[in-house]
């Protein structure tokens, strides 16, 4: 390397040298790739005096920001005598980039404290870095230096500190407000920063009355707007601004397919998917999600088929082949555990691999979850293990998967390597171990693993964790326990936690307390009739018979029928659904003739089916 910069030095001047240098070694580092090749340039520097060269040095703190070596930059900026503005801005756009907010703040604190003076550019980096930590005081002081140092009305610096104030909510809008007032001359950006503010506080009014003063608008300003309008449910003005757009690119189109997806308007959405002149993976991720969001879980599988079968080319601006992301796949196999489908999801897990996502800790998190919903609790702790990264939503799933399939042991074994591995719990994380607890009546480890909740991890119980422990009460036959744990709960008991008490009394046979949640019930889900069976239940058991038929007609005083049980299963490529003697499949005579030879089996293994509920659930 030293014989590269020799060669062009020759016969220059001393002073001619001396910028041929710098001007080779700024190249040499700005494209420097491996710390190693860095040191050499060091030494180059060094052998050229040329540390803290006013326009070497930013070029070495860039470099070794960009490769990760802050303490080298660190060092070289802290032996630098006089830094110049370069200098100082090469050290907060590398913190900034390497995403280091707190450190931009506490060097410019310290440039102040230098008397060195700042530029357009050092702001709006400083000011970003203020929102980021939340520095509400030393952004207020930042914003003092803009002013005093004349950089008010400059653009970049407005922009960035419209930012700023917006980003603490809607009591500072006023502050980002009088900070565009001051602005001498407004960009898109800045326009778009002031209506995002307003977008962000759901002041629509506002927003789009600035938007309809805005002199320049592009394509990023207008979806601005249309998102807003959607954030607030209003299709039919978010559709409007659309139509108006002069220039609407993919992204725009895709934001209104979203919107009609957020808001249930399920045919909408295909209708404007179906319009759509230009499509990527964000417009095929919207129309499965959206699907997957409305329940429409076959459509959504369908979707994706289709998805797949893309042709390369479909004419000018048709659709292209499109390769699914994380965000496909995670749709795709949620569809897949909703339905049941152990095979599709199977298979997607094999594509999934196939194009790179093997190791993805979203797609990981999601066939962990689809395992456990189909019943395949060993394969969820295959791909549970095979992940190299975890966090909080991988350890939650496997936790409750397992404690759904009973294997509670397990759960709580886990949930000690969890906290081994560093990982801190939160509520769903107790909501599997409490559930666990229930499965093998862990009573006391239960109200252990409760009162830690609080003690060791700060987390206010939610009604799920009092439901769970009601549950754990009940099914060990606790039920005065559960009543008074129910009665000093610092929330209203829902119709879950009342159900859980009543499944309990069915179990034991408790038609006193059985009574006191059917009331309950009724008030909060008086067209649920489902309640009736599970008391009546209780009184057939016993013999009271009186208050079976009492039930009946109260039941069928409120209007309302239990609905049958419903099954699904994916055959054949197909999803078929049915009920408790349903009769609409084709082939229900040979379907029916294959459960009765199951039954026979089943009863010459011993097994006895309890018809009582299925008698009086119709």
């Amino acid at each position: 390397m030293q014989g590269k910069i020799g060669k062009l030095v020759v016969n220059y001047s001393p002073k001619r040298l001396h910028r041929v240098a710098e001007e080779k070694l700024i190249s040499l580092l700005s494209s420097c790739e491996t710390c190693e090749r860095l040191h050499k340039i060091q030494a180059q520097i060094v052998t050229y005096g040329l540390q803290g060269n006013d326009y070497v040095t930013p070029s070495f703190i860039t470099a070794c920001m960009r490769l990760g070596r802050i303490d080298d930059a660190r060092r070289v900026f802290d032996t630098t005598v006089q830094p110049n503005g370069a200098t100082w801005n090469a050290m907060f756009r590398g913190f900034a980039r390497l995403e280091c907010p707190f450190e931009v703040v506490v060097l410019f604190a310290q440039m102040h404290r230098a008397g060195a003076s700042p530029n357009c550019f050092t702001f709006p980096m400083v000011v970003k870095s203020c929102a980021q930590t939340n520095a509400v005081r030393e952004g207020e002081q930042v914003h003092c230096v803009v002013a005093k140092r004349g950089f008010k009305s400059n653009a970049f610096v407005g922009t960035a500190l419209i930012h700023m104030y917006s980003a603490r909510g809607e009591v500072f809008v006023g502050d980002a407000n009088k900070v565009f007032g001051e602005m001498c001359e407004k960009n898109v950006f800045a326009w778009t920063a002031i209506i995002t503010a307003h977008v962000a506080c759901r002041d629509m009014a506002s927003a789009r009355r600035l938007f309809d003063l805005a002199p320049l608008r592009d394509v990023v300003l207008w979806n601005v707007v249309v998102s807003g309008y959607i954030e607030l449910g209003d299709m039919v003005a978010a559709r409007a601004l659309f139509d108006k757009m002069p220039n609407r690119d993919v992204m725009s189109w895709n934001t209104v397919l979203n919107g009609y997806a957020c808001n249930s308007e399920v045919e909408l959405f295909e209708k404007l998917f179906d319009e759509m002149p230009e499509r990527n993976v964000y417009s095929w991720n919207g129309l499965i999600g959206g699907y997957v969001r409305n329940g429409l879980f076959n459509e959504a599988l369908e979707s994706f088929k289709r998805m797949l079968m893309l042709p390369k080319q479909e004419g000018e601006g048709g659709d292209v082949v499109v390769v699914p992301n994380d965000y496909t796949i995670v749709a795709v196999l949620s569809a897949c555990s909703r339905l049941g489908d152990l095979e599709m999801g199977k298979w997607v897990h094999v594509y999934a691999e196939s194009i790179g996502y093997k190791g993805n800790l979203f797609v990981g998190n999601a066939l962990i979850d689809m395992y456990a919903k189909c019943g395949v609790i060993e394969k969820a702790l295959d791909v549970f293990n095979w992940l190299d990264v975890k966090d909080i939503i991988t350890w939650n799933t496997i936790i409750n998967g397992l404690a759904m399939h009973g294997h509670a042991d397990y759960a709580l074994s886990l949930f000690e390597r969890m906290k081994s591995a560093g990982e801190k719990p939160d509520g769903v994380t107790f909501v599997g171990i409490l559930s666990a607890c229930t499965h093998i009546g862990l009573v006391r480890d239960g109200f252990l693993h409760f009162q830690s909740m609080v003690d060791n991890y700060s987390i206010v119980p939610q009604i799920e964790h009092y439901g769970c422990m009601v549950d754990l009460l009940g099914r060990a036959g606790l039920i005065d326990q559960a009543v008074d744990f129910v009665r000093k709960m610092p929330m209203k008991p829902d119709a879950v936690i009342w159900a859980a008490l009543l499944g309990a009394c069915r179990m034991y046979k408790n038609v006193e307390i059985a009574e006191v949640a059917l009331e309950h019930l009724i008030e909060l889900e008086p067209n649920n009739p489902a309640n009736f069976v599970m008391l009546s239940n209780i009184y057939k058991d016993l013999g009271r018979l009186e208050d079976v038929a009492r039930l009946k007609i109260a039941m069928r005083d409120t209007g309302f029928k239990k609905l049958p049980g419903c099954s699904v299963i994916r055959c054949n490529d197909s999803v078929v659904e049915f009920y408790s003697l349903d009769e609409r499949h084709l082939e229900t005579e040979s379907i029916y003739w294959t459960l009765k030879g199951l039954t026979t089996l089943l009863r010459l293994n011993g097994y006895v089916p309890n018809l009582v509920d299925v008698a009086h659930g119709n």
